[in-house]
């Protein structure tokens, strides 16, 4: 199965539709509720809820996820082809899409009106399913930037600086603003010195660079000066960026309470500082992209 632990804990939900053709003379019948079988919609929604509680043991990549929600309804259709229109929808909190416990519920609501149908109709088909709407996860990534965000990196390392150790922090965090279409147009490397910080900082703030990520500096050593730096120019915090980060992190590793990252911004630009380990960086992002985008938004005046 695929691994989804780094995917974030969000809102998902999905809406699916089925529909099964019958004659006329079935739809009489059912409005009658004069079915062999007894009631049609109450099994027919019962079995699709069953349906959907065990979409992981029929489809072998799918993860077990928590239905939190789900309501099924049917309506019937006259006209040309009489039939039965199977509406469903569902949310969950979850890692992972819940789209195919949806399309199984409505497939298996389905599958339960044949049965049921199937002594008095001859002519029954099943078609027209198909995901109608999901929300969450991936598929919600475009509703945080309009146009791809200007991104800057600053490797804040003594060793690093002096040749003395190959940066691979901030290459990995380049590839992940990359990955969401972020335009990462600045690459800088200095020593953990806070003038030095504070000089290059503002420099891009002055360029107007929408989003800067300092790598480095965050831990409790001697020589961790970053987030002094970035704390001490910051016009604003945004304590709940690092919160969700050290949340995200501490799920993974215990040592993630260590770290003394900030987030705020100065003018219009925001600036995250980033632990310097690439698994720290990589965490810390993973908390809190693509949805980090949305502070340009607010910061230039257009709220949440």
């Amino acid at each position: 199965m695929r691994d989804i632990t780094s995917k974030q804990i969000t809102l998902r939900t999905a809406t699916a539709v089925a529909v099964i053709y019958c004659t006329a003379e079935t739809v009489e019948l059912i409005r009658k509720n004069e079915l062999p079988k007894g009631n049609l919609f109450d099994v027919a929604r019962a079995a699709g809820f069953l349906g959907a509680k065990l979409t992981p043991q029929l489809l072998p990549h799918c993860h077990p996820v928590t239905i939190d929600g789900m309501d099924i309804s049917f309506e019937i259709n006259d006209g040309e082809r009489p039939g039965i229109t199977i509406s469903g929808n569902a949310k969950s909190i979850g890692r992972t899409g819940i789209e195919m416990e949806m399309l199984t519920a409505v497939s298996v609501a389905a599958l339960e009106i044949y049965d049921m149908l199937k002594p008095v109709d001859t002519t029954l088909e099943i078609g027209g399913i198909k995901l109608l709407n999901k929300t969450g996860g991936k598929s919600d990534r475009k509703k945080y930037f309009s146009t791809p965000p200007i991104c800057a990196i600053l490797v804040c390392s003594d060793s690093t600086a002096a040749g003395k150790r190959e940066d691979n922090s901030g290459v990995m965090i380049r590839q992940m603003l990359e990955k969401v279409n972020a335009n990462v147009i600045a690459y800088e490397i200095v020593p953990d010195d806070k003038a030095l910080i504070q000089k290059q900082l503002l420099k891009w703030v002055a360029e107007d660079v929408h989003f800067i990520f300092t790598t480095g500096g965050t831990g409790l050593g001697p020589r961790d000066n970053t987030v002094s730096a970035v704390s001490e120019i910051l016009e604003r915090d945004a304590d709940g960026i690092t919160e969700a980060m050290r949340n995200y992190g501490q799920m993974r590793t215990p040592m993630a309470m260590m770290s003394r990252a900030v987030a705020g911004s100065i003018s219009h630009t925001l600036i995250l500082t980033l632990p310097g380990s690439t698994d720290g960086a990589k965490e810390s992002l993973e908390a809190v992209l693509p949805g980090l985008f949305h502070a340009r938004k607010m910061m230039k005046g257009g709220g949440h």
